[in-house]
């Protein structure tokens, strides 16, 4: 089969189409035909500096959707042919950039019938990131106040869609040429981050999601209310957090997204229901991988970026 893989650290350069014996499922386990797979920041990371995986050679790609080829034994949930889509669990499950990959069942949900197989992975990661921090840590509850920041992102803009799916008021963070996307897919406030200290607007906030840290993770504390929460994707560097956390009454949690059946499933009934939608901001075949990392990294995307496998091309 044909993977994206590298044998080095750096760049989109280091990245190469190279053959590889497709994998057997496991105990378990499914080997899914991939039809498409999302990019994430992580990619790029993992890509230039190892981040969680210090091994090579390495094959990336979390999120995938596609057809159940093979199951392994004890699998009862998927048949061949079923569309699945599904997050490989982070971080050490990586590996859906190719042709085939296996993965546990339980990583997977059947793949919503309203979206195609490209929008179907450009959701896992980032949506089950979503709903874990605003469902199961947050907890978020109609009539709450919600900042998202970086809310035109691949996280973001899913976590806008899913507080408002919510009852939530929603305030999100972005660039002023982000703003109408960012109010099309939902948020009733956009500040601009670049122009404006959102601790001037954003005031009494219940709910926190703050995929960038550094300074931005340290002046949220200032704008949630007593026993609000500050979910954040990335550790902190400030020392005096917790004291001030405490002396604020309010609880700060740093959360890495897991792979999660129900969470997939939960997913795919908000798609179904039209309360869901990833949006797809560019589509390359997967080999044009590099130029796919590369756009990515730029940070100017909305969205998401999804590598396509033509199955026509498959390796024989």
């Amino acid at each position: 089969m044909r993977v994206i893989g590298q044998n080095a650290y750096g760049g989109p350069e280091v990245l190469r189409e190279i053959d590889l014996p497709r994998p057997v499922p496991g105990p378990g386990q499914i080997l899914v035909a991939v039809r498409a797979a999302g990019l994430n920041p992580s990619d790029w990371k993992h890509r230039s500096a190892g981040l969680f995986l210090n091994r090579l050679p390495l094959v990336l790609g979390w999120d995938v959707s596609g057809v159940v080829e093979e199951v392994g034994l004890g699998v009862t949930l998927f048949k061949p042919g079923d569309d699945v889509f599904g997050m490989l669990p982070y971080p050490q499950g990586v590996g859906s950039h190719a042709e085939f990959v296996t993965g546990p069942a339980r990583s997977f949900a059947r793949k919503p019938l309203r979206i195609g197989h490209v929008e179907a992975a450009a959701l896992p990661l980032a949506a089950l990131t979503a709903y874990q921090a605003i469902v199961d840590t947050a907890g978020v509850q109609g009539g709450q106040r919600v900042l998202i920041h970086a809310a035109a992102g691949g996280v973001g803009h899913l976590a806008v869609q899913l507080a408002k799916a919510r009852g939530a008021h929603v305030i999100g963070t972005a660039s002023a040429p982000k703003h109408g996307f960012v109010r099309f897919v939902g948020a009733d406030e956009v500040i601009d981050y670049r122009t404006t200290d959102f601790r001037d607007c954003a005031k009494d906030i219940d709910m926190v999601l703050d995929p960038v840290a550094g300074d931005t993770r340290t002046r949220s504390l200032d704008v949630l209310r007593p026993g609000g929460i500050l979910v954040s994707l990335l550790p902190g560097n400030d020392p005096d957090e917790a004291s001030k956390a405490r002396a604020a009454g309010v609880r700060v949690e740093t959360m890495l997204v897991e792979s999660d059946h129900f969470g997939m499933r939960a997913i795919a009934d908000l798609v179904e229901a039209g309360r869901l939608r990833p949006h797809v901001e560019a589509v390359f075949p997967l080999s044009e991988a590099p130029r796919a990392h590369a756009l990515g990294e730029t940070g100017r995307t909305s969205g998401k970026i999804v590598l396509a496998v033509d199955p026509d091309r498959r390796a024989s």
